[in-house]
């Protein structure tokens, strides 16, 4: 039995879903931990490419079965959407689970999301309006639904009605809004719940089953460490917890039972919405950069602020997770640069520093320490199979990586597609 986690080591939007794709041919399943449908992994297949919100990457090979944990936060009306979509596309999502212990992403979630930023209006954090953070605030005040409720129908009726009612006391009163209509959404809900029956299970026997019948077993992060409630850019960040902690908590396995963790890093740095970034580039760099990696949210559609790799942020990541390896992604996008810049420290107040600061307010007066690099040439790029057929440059650029950080590139990505994946580690050994 095997368990590797694949998680984000930046602000997310590295290119998990692609790693999490390839790696999941030699997995028995695939599980995302937490989140909800405010998370976007782009997939290309041959000349197919898909956009997943929910279901774990996993879902194109018809042999995995693919877990949606009970750390997650659910919109069924989402889920649906996106069972649809691969069905209709010819992908059968018969394998996936659902954990009976995730909870529920209602109207009233995504209304009270949207408002919320409204009033903060220039100080808003820059969240999806999916309804993820309401609902996971609902779930600590412990007034949520979760899947298995639906199983009691007259209990689920009257807790959703009640949960209305309170809600729009909120939404009328603080916000001066109309209110939500407790019986259409009780009744539209009803119905897709229904659809998902079938999917929804106790998640954690089936994991812990499959530990016991030494499977292998692949963990998919969604957002990025630095977007985690506790440890990433707060208070710009998700509501759950992407690091390699989570997956314990998210899946209802042991912490014992996890042996690696893959943290996929761009070649470069990027981010949505607001908050300090050492090192970006607000100039035509940072713009070439955006148009040649096509930095645009899978989820929102929103352009993605970009700079040069911040290794301040890649070892307080690698700290916080224990990265047994990493996974290079996206250094066809900087194909065509002569000189390319790495962040190995920064200024604060006239002294260096090498550690991450908790405080955004420091973050913000950091200045990035840069050591320059060789870079390599668009053509070098062309018809690379193997890793050793990388050019001199961008080789020498993964070597630093590793040499700052301590840890092994196991994967370097030159490009969207599965055939532009360049494996220095194999993992799952059977």
């Amino acid at each position: 039995m095997s368990t590797l986690v694949i998680l984000g080591a930046q602000w997310g939007d590295e290119g998990k879903g692609k790693i999490t794709d390839y790696l999941a041919k030699k997995a028995d399943m695939v599980v995302r931990y937490q989140g909800g449908d405010n998370a976007g992994h782009t997939v290309e297949i041959g000349e197919n490419k898909y956009k997943l919100h929910l279901i774990p990457s996993g879902i194109f090979y018809d042999d995995k079965t693919c877990v949606l944990g009970n750390g997650l936060v659910i919109n069924p009306k989402s889920l649906i959407k996106e069972i649809k979509y691969l069905n209709d596309r010819g992908i059968d999502t018969k394998n996936l689970k659902i954990s009976n212990r995730a909870h529920i992403i209602f109207p009233y979630h995504l209304k009270l999301d949207e408002l919320e930023e409204q009033r903060k209006g220039e100080n808003k954090i820059g969240t999806t309006i999916k309804g993820v953070g309401p609902c996971y605030r609902d779930k600590a005040d412990r007034i949520g639904l979760r899947m298995c409720d639906i199983f009691h129908k007259e209990y689920f009726e009257n807790k959703l009605r009640e949960n209305i009612n309170s809600k729009n006391e909120i939404i009328t009163k603080i916000y001066c809004h109309e209110p939500l209509d407790a019986d259409e959404i009780i009744k539209e809900y009803l119905g897709y719940l229904n659809q998902l029956k079938p999917y929804i299970t106790d998640t954690n026997v089936l994991l812990n089953n499959s530990i016991q019948e030494n499977e292998n077993i692949l963990f998919e992060g969604a957002q990025g460490t630095l977007l985690d409630i506790d440890f990433g850019t707060y208070p710009y960040l998700t509501s759950s917890h992407p690091i390699s902690g989570g997956v314990s908590i998210g899946s209802g396995i042991s912490p014992f039972n996890l042996h690696e963790a893959l943290g996929v890093v761009k070649a470069y740095t990027t981010r949505v919405g607001r908050g300090p970034f050492p090192t970006e580039l607000n100039n035509a760099v940072g713009d070439e950069i955006r148009e040649r990696g096509r930095e645009f949210g899978t989820t929102t559609g929103r352009s993605r602020r970009c700079g040069w790799l911040d290794i301040v942020m890649l070892k307080y990541s690698t700290q916080i997770n224990g990265f047994t390896s990493l996974a290079v992604t996206k250094l066809d996008t900087l194909a065509g640069f002569d000189k390319l810049k790495i962040c190995v420290g920064y200024e604060l107040d006239g002294k260096v520093i090498d550690t991450f600061p908790a405080s955004l307010e420091t973050l913000a007066k950091c200045k990035p320490i840069y050591e320059e690099v060789d870079g390599w040439s668009v053509e070098d790029m062309n018809n690379i199979k193997e890793y050793e057929d990388l050019p001199a440059g961008a080789k020498n650029y993964v070597r630093k990586i590793e040499e700052l950080t301590d840890v092994r590139v196991s994967i370097a990505s030159i490009g969207p597609r599965r055939s532009e994946t360049l494996i220095r580690q194999e993992f799952f050994k059977i």
